[in-house]
């Protein structure tokens, strides 16, 4: 994969972290994308580097379009292409319903779903210039199942679903391949907001019919898998990494 770039929004640590740095060995350059834990970025670009590898700290909300457009110059301006979009910068407020708030509401669609949008409409014109690209995003199963005080990240993640579908079909004609990976409760620092984590982790290890709970390789895998050409006619499909836990659901 030498000279290809690899855009991980959300990648200074956690599951984008982690899937930076796969892509990083599997020789992508890569983009890293924060909002705010700019010395974790600067970490993270610091291993990718010591795999041999490019490494692009940038900073962006991807949920402000003006920040992507900007992120997606200074890509030009360093590597002058992207390969693969990886859609993992993920926010949120976690209430339930009749508590949310509009500003709540807001923040949490703008960052999980109208990123994938105009983040694929700036990575696509990209890759169709050097002939086509991968775009998978990171959802979770509260995109289809009722999670406690996950209503509006739950319904922000259908919509990442749905827009997955869309542009799986308008974006084939130009080679670029879209799908999702949906993965089980996976202990990782994002999983310490939530006021019920210990009781979502004791879930897992008890009842996931694989035999124990998701680990963050385990959605990294399924996104490499998606990525490589054994996946190409995988298109607009959100792949569950649960062990089987929705299942019993």
């Amino acid at each position: 994969m030498s000279g290809k770039v690899a855009v991980v929004t959300g990648s200074s640590r956690g599951i984008g972290k982690a899937i930076a740095l796969r892509l990083a060995k599997e020789g992508y350059d890569i983009v890293v994308n924060y909002a705010r834990n700019k010395t974790a970025a600067e970490e993270t670009a610091h291993e990718i580097e010591g795999l041999g590898r490019k490494a692009l700290v940038v900073k962006a909300n991807v949920g402000d379009v003006e920040k992507i457009h900007a992120m997606f110059a200074q890509i030009d301006e360093v590597f002058g292409r992207v390969d693969v979009l990886v859609n993992n910068a993920a926010s949120g407020v976690l209430r339930p319903a009749m508590e949310l708030e509009e500003t709540h509401w807001n923040w949490t669609m703008n960052i999980n779903s109208k990123a994938l949008l105009f983040c694929a409409q700036e990575a696509a014109k990209r890759m169709e210039r050097v002939g086509g690209g991968k775009i998978v995003s990171i959802s979770s199963l509260g995109s289809i199942r009722y999670l406690e005080n996950y209503t509006a990240v739950g319904v922000s993640k259908a919509a990442l679903e749905a827009l997955t579908r869309y542009l799986a079909v308008e974006l084939a004609p130009k080679n670029i391949a879209v799908n999702a990976v949906s993965g089980g409760a996976v202990d990782t620092d994002a999983l310490k907001h939530f006021p019920n984590r210990e009781e979502l982790l004791a879930d897992a290890a008890a009842n996931t019919p694989a035999g124990r709970p998701v680990k963050p390789d385990d959605i990294v895998n399924a996104v490499l898998f998606l990525l490589s050409d054994a996946a190409e006619m995988i298109r607009g499909q959100t792949i569950i990494v649960d062990g089987g836990r929705s299942l019993l659901l």
